[in-house]
């Protein structure tokens, strides 16, 4: 039986009959046109915009002082001005600062590189970069993938007799720097049609306002453009379907002996690559070397013609990939170790001496996936901490920290990841507001997790050919995501560890077909399933070619108990209950029937293993499967408040679960005598 629901809700959509009779008279595959018209999507006009990967590239020049910037540089080149391109030490920065360099030396610019050490130098420009440069002989920086917040920094550098032209992709705060030019789409008053660009974007519209050739300036660079975007997780709508879509086609033909080295050594087939290749295998390894503080070999990656070396920073990229992961693990395990029992929490805030900073950032979205809440992870040194944040459920980091900004030293980021410095003393403080913050922001929402499901697929249309076709929705990422599909009522008929027990084989059966499917990352500790039982797959439909066969696959989501009838997830008078708000309405509707008190109990006594371990969602549905009587979550919720009130049982919550243990109480106990009831009754007639 499944002890575990990784997604609380499931928000399962219904596409219209029209839209998917439009679409696939409009020639759409039929799966893929019930995927399209469950997102919205009701003409075959409007699914061909969305997914266009060919559409005509705006021009750089509607970007706001794009002309300026443009003009800025052209200058600098023509008088032999030397020229800094300063970038960021992830993916995207360290893509637009290879790419922005080698086409300013292309054009017979006098141009180097920076980017800041993340451990010495921590993120953007900063007054020992800006001493070094000057020291250089530097006459014009121009910024990728940040400063767009470095209002000190613009003014040393004017001090120190520089320049400056800021490209970045960033939130901006109220006060922007001082710079010849910025270029920004978040920058107030730029109208620029595509808002959302990664930070190598905005690099290569520059390189195509100077050029003048924008095709020509694609077809050098797009590998580049396309690995910021994917890396940076930006929407995959309008031009960057264009930049990801011509990337992936220049990395599978690669002239780079870097990346041809890093994906050989990674084992990844250049004929197979994706999106989520990029994501899971090229990425991380060279995000490797600004978390661990070798950024060159990230430098040396792009820039090199030299296929021995290449090879050589390929392999230290992966071993640099393999210490960041040990890293990881062990910050992982400290900062869990320090979250205090009980209650989920609102927000995660935590702190220690020994954390790595290029490190935290991975381990706090990690945490804020599963604990389902904004986290923060500070490292601290001395008085001061770094910190990085991941959010959760579209809780918006960047505003927090603006509404906060009296707690830090500085900050910077946007809706999703964000980065601040933090004195010590001030940590408490900020733990509280922004705790407070986020548990306004959820509401007391007991179910936080929600997993968004395409549609139901019907059986029929799980074959080849369909799954086939949906490669018409390629390149998937954020914005444009892989379908999710939901089968239910299946039968498990077998269950296999794979991977050394790390991940779960499933063949599943409905009527007479089986079904393939894969659990990764999951393990009978979290999901206990035996042959028999019934259940609900949310699943992304995959091909797997297994010596030269193509069978279908189910790359399993989440797993859920079937049920025939009604199983609620509504949780919102329950949490009136909580927060005192409740109203006489509400009370009644929660107030749970002696059958259904009889039911609950029931179920919970006729359960074998003890203690009780399961999420409240699973256990609900565990019950409505059982009985074959509905039952929304809040009157479950209740109903075990009400047995703990009078000793029945001793309930406990942890994370994600609750922990249910039946207690040897009164014989014959007074339900009415709980004060979780005499509060339902006082709600009631007040």
């Amino acid at each position: 039986m499944c002890i575990a629901v990784k997604y609380g809700i499931w928000n399962v959509s219904k596409p219209e009959p029209e839209a998917v009779n439009a679409l696939c008279q409009g020639g759409y595959p039929r799966l893929a046109a019930r995927i399209l018209a469950s997102r919205g999507i009701k003409t075959p006009k409007e699914a061909h915009d969305l997914l266009d990967c060919n559409c005509p590239l705006p021009s750089p020049f509607l970007l706001t002082e794009m002309d300026v910037a443009a003009g800025r540089v052209a200058c600098a080149m023509e008088n032999h001005e030397k020229i800094a391109v300063f970038g960021d030490y992830d993916v995207d920065g360290i893509t637009a600062t290879c790419l922005l360099t080698d086409f300013l030396c292309r054009c017979g610019a006098d141009c180097i590189s920076y980017i800041p050490g993340r451990l010495e130098e921590g993120y953007g420009l900063n007054p020992m970069a800006l001493h070094s440069l000057r020291d250089r002989g530097v006459k014009l920086i121009v910024t990728v993938d940040c400063g767009i917040t470095a209002v000190e920094e613009a003014q040393l550098c004017r001090e120190l007799g520089m320049e400056l032209v800021i490209t970045d992709h960033h939130e901006c705060k109220d006060k922007l720097p001082q710079a010849v030019a910025i270029v920004d789409p978040h920058k107030p008053g730029d109208t620029y049609p595509h808002r959302y660009l990664s930070g190598v974007a905005l690099a290569f519209k520059l390189a195509c306002a100077l050029s003048g050739q924008p095709e020509q300036v694609l077809a050098d660079y797009a590998d580049m453009v396309c690995l910021g975007t994917v890396a940076d997780v930006i929407p995959l709508v309008g031009e960057n379907r264009v930049f990801v879509s011509r990337g992936l086609v220049s990395l599978q033909h690669t002239t780079r002996p870097g990346l041809a080295a890093l994906m050989k050594e990674c084992g990844c087939d250049p004929a197979a690559l994706n999106a989520s290749s990029i994501g899971f295998m090229l990425a991380p390894r060279i995000n490797a070397a600004g978390r661990m503080g070798q950024i060159d070999l990230a430098l040396d990656l792009f820039m090199t013609q030299d296929p021995e070396r290449a090879s050589q920073v390929a392999k230290e990229l992966c071993e640099l990939n393999r210490q960041r992961q040990a890293v990881e693990s062990e910050i992982y395990r400290q900062a869990v170790s320090m979250l205090p029992q009980g209650k989920a929490p609102d927000a995660i805030v935590l702190a220690d001496e020994s954390w790595h900073q290029g490190v935290v950032g991975i381990v706090a979205s990690r945490i804020a996936e599963e604990y389902a809440c904004p986290t923060f992870l500070i490292c601290l040194d001395g008085e001061h901490g770094k910190a990085s944040s991941r959010s959760h459920g579209g809780f918006n980091l960047f505003a927090s920290l603006t509404a906060l900004s009296d707690l830090l030293e500085s900050y910077g980021g946007h809706e999703l990841a964000a980065g601040f410095t933090i004195t010590r003393s001030n940590i408490p403080e900020f733990r509280k507001q922004v705790s407070a913050l986020a548990a306004e922001y959820f509401s007391g929402e007991t179910l936080r997790t929600s997993l968004d499901i395409d549609c139901t697929v019907p059986p029929e249309l799980m074959t080849l050919e369909e799954f086939e076709a949906l490669e018409i929705l390629e390149p998937t990422g954020s914005g444009c995501p892989k379908p999710v599909l939901m089968l239910p009522g299946l039968t498990v008929e077998r269950v296999t560890m794979v991977g050394g027990g790390k991940h779960m084989r499933l063949r599943l059966r409905r009527e007479r077909q089986v079904f393939n499917a894969i659990y990764f990352s999951v393990n009978t500790n979290v999901v206990n399933l035996h042959q028999g039982e019934q259940v609900d797959v949310a699943f992304l439909p995959q091909i797997n070619c297994f010596q030269g066969e193509r069978l279908l696959q189910m790359n399993v989501v989440d797993i859920r108990p079937s049920c025939a009838v009604p199983c609620g997830t509504e949780t919102a008078h329950y949490r009136a209950l909580l927060d005192g708000s409740l109203s006489p309405e509400g009370a009644k509707l929660l107030t749970p029937s002696r059958a259904v008190l009889a039911t609950v109990w029931r179920y919970l006594a006729s359960v074998p293993v003890s203690p009780i371990r399961e999420s409240p969602v699973c256990l609900c549905r565990k019950i409505v499967r059982w009985s074959g009587k509905p039952l929304e979550l809040e009157q479950l919720m209740i109903c075990l408040d009400i047995f703990r009130d009078v000793g029945l049982l001793e309930q406990q919550r942890v994370h994600k679960y609750m922990t249910i243990r039946l207690t040897p109480g009164p014989q014959k106990a007074d339900l009415n005598q709980s004060a979780t009831m005499q509060l339902l009754l006082h709600w009631m007639n007040p």
